[in-house]
């Protein structure tokens, strides 16, 4: 190695930590709360989400070699990950033809979507999206899908010139029953021949490329969060007041509320669910990742919440625990997003938000509402941690 290469690598190492530190700033300026929990919380996004930029603008990068990688998982979050999911994709290209084929998995939803680029860190608009009733798969849940710019015969996914991702969501509903999919990538097209390690030249590139993405996507969601911030317990989708193209989930607007709850008061959130394939309630703090789920109650969804007698959903936010089988766990946190998902419904009912004292929780609630033994919360919590590990396996 010549002193100039060294000097490439010690450059591109310095660049990439001196990006990194200019991210100190996200956590510690407005619009961030001032809670310590919160800027707490900036600076673990900022340190989970490395691992995922060097995957895309490093390790995984090349739509020559292309592989299915987790984006997200207990730990490593971003852009109101679903506390029901597995997001699993690969880096494409809009050009050559890929193979993706195993085992679809159970998932309640699932959705495979061919993604272009964008003005956002996760891209923009969608070249095609195939839902679980669009592909074919055999009985024993084995498929095959075809991503390519031109037509084939079977399951196809259509990609596009501006096409760099092929992404999977999987929203499970019954975590402990629901398996996930298993499957592989292989690019049918063009040259065959194996990667060649990184010049110095092209790891310094890659380098700063994955620390201005940490950067550049954590301060997107600070910035899309703010517009509900501003009006709180107010239910609105992200395209009612966001104006760019995103890869958001297909079939179904996810309506989101900010909430702001001090220690003494809890948030009612009620709501009729409507007929759907999957449903879910989403709950996450300021940077807008999901609460811990493994130990904490901070989701509900079609399969696990208790609906009243006349079908009414009732969620309540609340920092002591009261009682109630739908109850949402802040966490420690003092404000944050809550989501209601449904998918591929009819109607889009608008979830309706009290804020009360949390003394008073039981006189805004309807006589008779649901309750939830010490026992049976055991027993909830506990059934979290194995449909995690169902999910992801030992991680």
């Amino acid at each position: 190695m010549s002193e100039g290469q060294e000097q490439v690598l010690r450059r591109a190492w310095e660049a990439f930590c001196d990006e990194l530190k200019r991210a100190a700033d996200i956590p510690l300026r407005d619009p961030v709360p001032k809670h310590i929990a919160d800027r707490t919380a900036g600076f673990e996004a900022l340190a989970r989400n490395i691992s995922l930029a060097i995957n895309f603008n490093s390790d995984y990068a090349d739509p020559r070699y292309p592989e299915l990688i987790h984006y997200f998982d207990p730990v490593r979050k971003q852009g109101g990950d679903n506390t029901d999911a597995v997001y699993v994709g690969a880096t494409i290209n809009g050009t050559d033809t890929y193979r993706i084929s195993g085992d679809r998995g159970t998932a309640r939803y699932f959705a495979v979507t061919s993604v272009e680029r964008g003005q956002t860190p996760w891209g923009g608009k969608v070249a095609q999206t195939l839902f679980a009733h669009d592909l074919a798969v055999e009985p024993d849940g084995r498929f095959e899908l075809i991503c390519s710019p031109t037509p084939h015969p079977g399951n196809w996914l259509r990609t596009s010139p501006e096409t760099f991702r092929v992404t999977f969501r999987q929203f499970f509903a019954d975590w402990e029953r629901e398996r996930p999919m298993k499957a592989r990538i292989d690019r049918l097209t063009g040259d065959m021949s194996p990667p060649a390690p990184p010049t110095p030249d092209e790891l310094a590139a890659r380098l700063l490329a994955s620390a201005k993405w940490v950067n550049e996507s954590i301060e997107f969601w600070v910035r899309m969060i703010a517009m509900w911030k501003a009006m709180p317990n107010t239910f609105r989708s992200y395209k009612q007041l966001a104006d760019r193209a995103i890869d958001a989930t297909p079939g179904g607007e996810p309506m989101v509320a900010y909430w702001i709850l001090p220690r003494d008061e809890a948030l009612i959130v009620r709501v009729r669910p409507p007929e759907c394939p999957y449903w879910a309630v989403e709950f996450g703090n300021f940077w807008w990742t999901s609460m811990d789920y493994r130990y904490r109650l901070s989701n509900t969804n079609c399969h696990y919440a208790q609906l009243e007698d006349d079908g009414e959903l009732i969620v309540v936010i609340a920092h002591e625990d009261p009682g109630l089988p739908n109850w949402l766990d802040p966490s420690g946190f003092a404000e944050g997003y809550v989501t209601y998902r449904w998918m591929h419904a009819q109607t889009c009912p608008e979830p309706q938000a009290t804020q009360v004292k949390a003394k008073d929780l039981f006189r805004h609630l309807p006589k008779g509402v649901k309750r939830i033994t010490p026992e049976a919360r055991r027993e909830q919590l506990a059934t979290r941690r194995r449909g995690v590990i169902n999910r992801f396996g030992n991680l």
